[in-house]
C-alpha cells in the first residue's frame, strides 16, 4: 500500500495505488464476459484527456470530482472511488462507448443527485428505475431493447450492488466473495481499505502467504488467531485476485 500521510486526510476514505485499484477492478468472484480495465482508461474517467478535433485540440473532463488531487505521475483512488469505478466499468462492459457512457454517468447524477451516483444509497435503493431511466435514449447495439436494458441490470448491474453494504448515503463496505461471504472484507475505516479478513483484521495477503510459508491453513489460523474458514476464504480470494 501507499505511504499516506496524515495531512492527506485518507483515514476512512481508503486509498489504493493504480495497480492495487487495478487488481481489485478487475476481480471477477465467477466466471463471466466482464474484460479487464486499464490504467489508461481509469485515468482517463477520472483526469480527463486531451483529443484531436478538426480545428486542432479538444479536452474532456473527468467523470466526476476524485477525493485525491491528480499528480502527474502517481494515481491514488479511494475506495468510494473505487466502487464508483466498478459502475462504469459495467457499462463498459455493456459495450457502450465512452461518448454513451459520460451521457449515462451525466444523466445518473442529476437523477441521483449525487456528483459519485453509483455509489449511492439512492441507487442501492432505486437503482433498476435508475438505469431503466438514464439509458431511456442510449441508441447503442442491444441496449436500445428495453429487455436488453433490463437484462444488463439484472447481469451487470444488479451482482455488484449485492456485494455493497451502506452507512446512511453512501456505500460502506465491500464483500468481494459475496455478501453470504463475509469472511473477507474491504471497509475503508480499517486499514486504509486494504482487504482484510473481517474477524481479526489480519490483510488477506498476509493470511495467503502464510500459508505457502507455513505450509498450513490449520496453523496460521492458530498463528493469527482468526477461524479456520477465514484463512480458507482469503487464500480463495487472493488465488482468484491474482488470476
Amino acid at each position: 500500500m501507499l505511504h499516506v500521510d496524515p495531512k492527506d486526510s485518507a483515514l476512512g476514505k481508503g486509498v489504493y495505488s493504480a495497480p492495487e485499484a487495478l487488481r481489485l477492478l478487475n476481480f471477477h468472484r465467477d466466471a463471466g464476459d466482464a474484460r479487464d480495465i486499464s490504467r489508461h482508461t481509469v485515468q482517463r474517467w477520472l483526469r480527463g484527456y486531451d483529443f484531436k478535433t478538426g480545428e486542432g485540440y479538444g479536452h474532456s473532463e473527468p467523470l466526476w470530482q476524485p477525493d485525491y488531487p491528480a499528480h502527474a505521475s502517481e494515481l491514488e483512488i479511494s475506495f468510494r472511488d473505487l466502487i464508483e469505478l466498478r459502475f462504469v466499468k459495467a457499462f463498459r462492459d455493456a459495450g457502450l462507448s465512452m461518448h454513451t457512457i459520460r451521457a449515462c454517468f451525466e444523466q445518473a447524477v442529476v437523477e441521483v443527485r449525487d456528483a459519485r451516483p453509483f455509489s449511492s444509497q439512492r441507487f442501492r435503493t432505486d437503482g433498476k428505475t435508475i438505469f431503466l431511466e438514464i439509458t431511456r435514449d442510449v441508441r447503442e447495439g442491444e441496449m436500445l431493447d428495453l429487455r436488453r436494458r433490463q437484462n444488463v441490470f439484472r447481469t451487470l448491474i444488479a451482482p455488484s450492488l449485492k456485494d455493497l453494504e451502506f452507512d446512511a448515503e453512501a456505500v460502506s463496505r465491500w464483500y468481494p466473495m459475496g455478501i453470504a461471504h463475509k469472511e473477507v472484507v474491504i471497509d475503508p475505516a480499517r486499514a486504509f481499505g486494504r482487504p482484510i479478513a473481517a474477524e481479526g483484521g489480519v490483510p488477506t495477503e498476509i493470511l495467503a502467504h502464510a500459508v505457502k510459508v507455513e505450509g498450513s491453513a490449520e496453523r496460521v489460523a492458530r498463528l493469527y488467531e482468526v477461524p479456520l474458514g477465514t484463512v480458507r476464504a482469503a487464500i480463495a480470494f487472493e488465488t482468484r485476485l491474482a488470476a
